[in-house]
């Protein structure tokens, strides 16, 4: 059976090399790159399965790399952020990273998020074929994509499960809690608020008016919940 591959996009390399060592031990292949330009060029190459990204890099930062990334992949992406990085934390979300993790941190936790996004994109990769929505938005889980008035709409790998999840059950509630342990599975033991920021990027895509969402609602002090308009 062929080895998971990680990048590992770090420029301190004392960081990079722990990470490696502490994935490898897990059974995983790892790949290292401490820049931009050679981060993408081996993203290119290689094709891993999952890439742990820092922000702060020297040449071209981890957001624009998230960024590009992005433009043809949907592999998790988990970034690195300092303590004082907030908004970063929140811009990387917003333009498609997955997840984030604050340093410093635990290895045994970064290799534990990491292996709840690789089976969250393994088991959301079995086909299933379910046409969820009704009215302007179709969902189709087999080839997993959406239209919104007959035009597709482009969501990340995470963006369509979160949608997928919430269509399932029409009117359903569903706390930030619950779309953690569904979505990103019940090992996850992440910032809840990841849920908002990908909530909120599904709305801007598929709302008339993302301030006032139509088809994932808020339901105060609980979570979300989803109203397919007929």
């Amino acid at each position: 059976m062929e080895k998971e591959s990680i990048l590992v996009v770090e420029d301190e390399e004392r960081i990079s090399n722990l990470i490696k060592l502490y994935l490898e031990r897990e059974g995983f292949s790892v790949l290292l790159a401490q820049e931009g330009n050679e981060a993408l060029k081996v993203f290119k190459e290689k094709r891993p399965d999952l890439v742990i990204l820092d922000l702060m890099l020297p040449g071209i930062d981890g957001l624009e790399i998230c960024r590009l990334i992005r433009q043809s992949s949907t592999v998790p992406i988990l970034i690195l952020t300092a303590k004082d990085e907030e908004t970063d934390k929140v811009v990387g979300l917003s333009i498609g990273a997955d997840d984030y993790i604050t340093k410093p941190f635990s290895p045994k936790e970064l290799v534990a998020r990491v292996k709840a996004h690789l089976r969250r994109t393994k088991y959301w990769q079995a086909p299933k074929e379910e046409i969820l929505g009704d009215g302007r938005i179709k969902i189709d889980t087999g080839s997993r994509q959406v239209w919104l008035n007959g035009k597709e709409v482009k969501l990340t790998a995470l963006e369509f499960d979160l949608l997928k999840t919430l269509a399932s059950s029409p009117s359903r509630v569903f706390s930030r809690e619950q779309l953690l342990d569904l979505v990103w599975g019940v090992n996850y033991f992440g910032d809840p608020r990841v849920v908002d920021v990908h909530i909120g990027n599904i709305r801007k895509k598929i709302e008339r008016d993302p301030s006032a969402p139509e088809i994932i609602k808020t339901v105060r002090d609980v979570g979300y919940k989803f109203e397919s308009l007929k």
